[in-house]
């Protein structure tokens, strides 16, 4: 237990200090941001990334992953908010964690088996365009200070790294954040800051049970909205997780994840926050900074709200540009830039659905969207590419036989390919189908093989059917017709 403890929580202790520090930095106009759009007083998008993430940090699935108030949550709450009112937004989000925490137990987590990798490249690649495209407006008409630090910022993240000491010791992305401030308020550069976001909280959150009626109107207002945000947040919460794995070279829990996923924002509705989920972004700040362990995490949420509870006035003096140029870090470090070398190596099916999970993402900004595309396409290519691996030979043992060897899969998709393989209008007196080597999958399957079965008989012929395999054979038992007598003569008196 106490070996655990410490891999899990106190082998990084000092780079996880460090990392925290930066992502709660770069949490707070991220949080911010999102509040506006979901229509809120920003201190619900900065609670919510306070608990989300320290609730996350002892329950979540993985070490060193993040969770936040999202833009991606944010953006299904608007009319919600907009229609019925905060107090809603803290139901829903509290019927979401419930949702959640039901997933985690039902072990819904092991259906991201099912995401193939093409999907999330282009999930990942989807989103450090938008991560990207959210730092334009702080680059649209403004001037030459804002374009001078951002790239200085960017100077400091790429260029401290290969300073001998200096550059293993700190992480880039937080000397980028306090040396820019520090300049900014030296020389009293008049640019926009993290205080022009929004007016930042000063008192801690406190207990706040939703003041709506407990009645099935609430439940009916609620419910479409708190599925909507279960489904989002568990989504990016694991392709958040697979894309750590990755980072990281470790597996995660994704049950466990869904479960605290669950209670964080079970945690936050309580809280008076909104709905969140994992962060990309900042869970790559966070691994690209040092950070490894699940001190990272709970350091990140603390200090967040220390910073915006208590040191307000020195936050709100962070200059945007400085925060920039870190997303823009986040950005290019996301992107898989060997994806696009590999487009003409992988196969063209892969291709297909990495861009189209890229577009559909880019297009609709909601992450769901495309990895539900990339997903369907994904098991189309694959449903179309097994049912070609199909072959039906034939041999004729003697004058009077002919056996048929079918090998490969037979389903949905390669039931045509299976009937043209039998030649049904031969006049022979018995027929022999082996499929020993093949394996009936669905229902179509079963009415092809019927079929072939059915049409032989009507020309007289006097069919076998030999080798079936257990699974197969129990779906012929229960759905075919052709080794049921009465259903056979009565289908053959009304052929004739």
């Amino acid at each position: 237990m106490l070996s655990n403890i410490k891999q899990t929580w106190f082998f990084n202790i000092r780079g996880d200090v460090l990392a925290g520090l930066v992502v709660a930095l770069a949490l707070i106009p991220e949080a911010i941001a999102f509040s506006i759009i979901a229509g809120v007083d920003p201190k619900i998008g900065l609670y919510a990334s306070f608990s989300m993430a320290v609730v996350i940090a002892f329950a979540g699935g993985r070490p060193g992953m993040v969770s936040a108030a999202t833009g991606a949550m944010a953006l299904l709450m608007v009319t919600l908010v907009k229609d019925h009112g905060l107090q809603y937004l803290l139901a829903a989000t509290l019927l979401c964690g419930l949702l959640q925490l039901i997933a985690g137990y039902l072990r819904l987590g092991e259906l991201m088996r099912f995401v193939s990798r093409s999907v999330v490249t282009g999930f990942v690649n989807a989103l450090a365009i938008l991560i990207f495209m959210a730092q334009l407006p702080e680059l649209i008409n403004v001037t030459w200070h804002v374009y001078a630090m951002t790239i200085a910022g960017l100077g400091i993240i790429y260029l401290l790294p290969l300073v001998p000491r200096i550059g293993k010791l700190l992480p880039s992305p937080l000397v980028c954040i306090v040396s820019l401030t520090l300049l900014a308020v030296f020389f009293g550069i008049d640019i926009r800051t993290v205080g022009d976001m929004g007016e930042l909280p000063d008192s801690l959150p406190i207990f706040l049970w939703p003041d709506v009626p407990l009645n099935f109107e609430t439940l009916a207002i609620i419910f479409p909205y708190s599925l909507s945000l279960a489904i989002v947040g568990l989504l990016e919460s694991m392709m958040t997780a697979t894309i750590v794995d990755d980072l990281t070279d470790t597996k995660s829990d994704k049950n466990r994840e869904c479960k605290g996923q669950g209670l964080a924002n079970l945690a936050t509705g309580a809280l008076g926050g909104m709905a969140g989920c994992a962060m990309i972004g900042q869970s790559v700040i966070n691994v690209k900074s040092g950070g490894r362990g699940r001190l990272s995490t709970l350091v990140a949420g603390v200090v967040l709200l220390m910073m915006v509870v208590f040191l307000g006035p020195w936050v709100s003096q962070i200059p945007m540009a400085a925060l920039v140029a870190v997303m823009i870090m986040v950005s290019i470090g996301t992107f898989s830039w060997s994806s696009i070398v590999s487009l003409k190596a992988n196969p063209v099916s892969s291709s297909i659905v990495m861009v189209a999970t890229v577009a559909t993402v880019v297009y609709s900004h909601n992450l769901a969207y495309g990895v539900l595309v990339g997903v369907l396409l994904s098991a189309l290519f694959f449903a179309n590419k097994v049912g070609q691996i199909l072959y039906v030979g034939s041999s004729l043992p003697d004058k009077n036989t002919r056996e048929y060897q079918v090998t490969g899969q037979v389903f949905f998709t390669s039931t045509e390919q299976f009937v043209a393989a039998f030649d049904l209008k031969e006049v022979i007196k018995q027929v022999r189908i082996d499929v020993s080597r093949a394996h009936f999958w669905d229902i179509s399957a079963i009415a092809a093989l019927d079929k072939v079965v059915l049409s032989f008989t009507r020309e007289g012929a006097e069919v076998e059917v030999i080798g079936l395999n257990e699974a197969s054979a129990t779906l012929v038992d229960r759905f075919a017709v052709h080794n049921d007598p009465k259903a056979v003569a009565k289908l053959m008196g009304n052929s004739h």
